[in-house]
C-alpha cells in the first residue's frame, strides 16, 4: 500500500546537469523528507543517474531511521560512466547497478526496482530474467517499468509470462493536465493488465503551477526558461485556459492551483501514486495538501473537456465501429 502522493528525489545533490533540476544538501533534503514522512507519505522515488549516485546516497540516509515503513523505489538504465557496458538493461549492467544502488542507499532490499526506459539493444529475456534473479535473492521486492510505449510494456509482460518471469507491476510516466498522451494505448493497458501507474511531472515541469499566464511577463530563473527543462511540448492558447479553470476550481476548494493539477490526477482511475517533487519546503508544503481535498466529478469533467486529446487512428475507426453493439438503427 502506497501513499497517495510519493516524493521524488531528483532535486538532492544537484551534480553536473542535475544542477538544473535542483542542488539540495543533506540537511534541505532531509526537512523535505520529513515534512512528507509527517504528512502521511510513505513512498520515496529516486534514481541512480541523479546526480550521478548522490540522491540515491542522501535519500538512504535522510529515511534511515524509518526504513522498514517506506516503500523505496530507484531506477536503472542511465549512463553511470564512461566505460562502454555502464548503460542499459543487460545482465551485467542491472546486476551492477543493483549492487552499487543498494550500497548508496544503504539497505539491503529495493522495494520497486524501476527500468529507466527501454533498452533497443538488450533482449527482454535478459532484462527480465536479471531481474526476476535479483528478485529471487531478495535485493528486490517488485520491478516496474518507465517511459515504455504500450507495445513494449505489453511485450515485457508476454516474455514474463512465458518465461515464468517476474512481472512489471507500475509503470512511470509523464502524465498532467497539458500531456494526457497515456490514455491512448498505455491507460488502457495498465487496466487491462492490473499495474499502477506512478504520474511524473505532474505540474508539466512547473506550467501547471500558476506562474505562468497569458499575457504576463515569464518568470526569472523559471524552468520553462531553462533549455534543458524545457522540453514538455504545452500548446500554450490551450495550456493557459486549463490554468484559468484550475484556478477557479482551486478558489472553490480554498487551494493552490498546483493542488488542483494534483486533485485532478489523483480522481484518474488507473493512478497509484502522484510523483511530486519540490526544491522549497513552502512548495512540498503545498503540494501535500492536495489529498486534503476532492475535486467534484463535474469539475473534473470541466478539465477533461478543456484538455481533451485529439483522436487519432485506430481509436476514432475502433469508436465508430463500436456504433454497431449499441446503436442499430444509425445503420438501418
Amino acid at each position: 500500500m502506497v501513499s497517495e502522493l510519493c516524493l521524488g528525489a531528483m532535486s538532492f545533490g544537484g551534480d553536473g546537469y542535475w544542477k538544473v533540476v535542483g542542488a539540495l544538501d543533506y540537511p534541505s533534503s532531509k526537512k523535505l523528507v520529513d515534512m512528507a514522512l509527517d504528512a502521511g507519505v510513505n513512498f520515496f522515488d529516486t534514481a541512480d543517474v541523479y546526480s550521478h549516485g548522490q540522491s540515491e546516497e542522501i535519500l538512504g540516509k535522510a529515511i534511515k531511521e524509518k526504513r522498514n515503513e517506506i516503500v523505496l523505489a530507484t531506477k536503472v538504465r542511465g549512463r553511470m560512466s564512461k566505460d562502454i557496458n555502464d548503460v542499459g538493461l543487460s545482465r551485467k549492467h542491472i546486476i551492477d547497478s543493483c549492487n552499487q544502488s543498494l550500497r548508496r542507499l544503504g539497505t539491503d532490499y529495493i522495494d520497486l526496482y524501476v527500468m529507466h526506459s527501454f533498452d533497443p539493444i538488450t533482449p527482454l529475456e535478459e532484462t527480465l530474467g536479471a531481474l526476476s534473479d535479483l528478485v529471487h535473492q531478495g535485493k528486490v521486492r517488485y520491478i516496474g517499468a518507465s517511459n515504455f510505449t504500450a507495445w513494449q510494456l505489453m511485450k515485457a509482460l508476454a516474455v514474463s509470462k512465458e518465461n515464468h518471469f517476474e512481472k512489471f507491476v507500475s509503470l512511470q510516466a509523464i502524465y498532467s493536465l497539458i500531456s494526457r498522451d497515456v490514455e491512448y494505448e498505455l491507460v488502457p493497458l495498465l487496466r487491462d493488465q492490473g499495474l499502477g501507474l506512478t504520474p511524473w511531472s505532474p505540474l508539466g515541469g512547473g506550467f501547471l503551477s500558476g506562474k505562468y499566464r497569458k499575457d504576463k511577463p515569464m518568470p526569472e530563473d523559471s524552468r520553462r526558461t531553462n533549455e534543458q527543462q524545457n522540453f514538455i511540448p504545452i500548446d500554450l492558447d490551450k495550456g493557459y485556459a486549463i490554468v484559468d479553470a484550475l484556478e477557479e476550481i482551486a478558489n472553490n476548494h480554498k487551494a493552490s492551483i498546483s493542488q488542483a493539477a494534483l486533485n485532478y490526477l489523483l480522481r484518474k482511475p488507473a493512478v497509484s501514486s502522484v510523483l511530486i517533487g519540490a526544491t522549497k519546503p513552502h512548495q512540498l508544503e503545498d503540494n501535500l495538501k492536495a489529498t486534503n481535498w476532492e475535486m467534484s466529478p463535474e469539475e473534473v469533467s470541466r478539465l477533461d473537456e478543456l484538455s481533451k486529446l485529439n483522436p487519432i487512428y485506430p481509436h476514432w475507426m475502433l469508436q465508430f465501429t463500436y456504433m454497431d453493439r449499441t446503436s442499430v438503427e444509425n445503420f438501418f
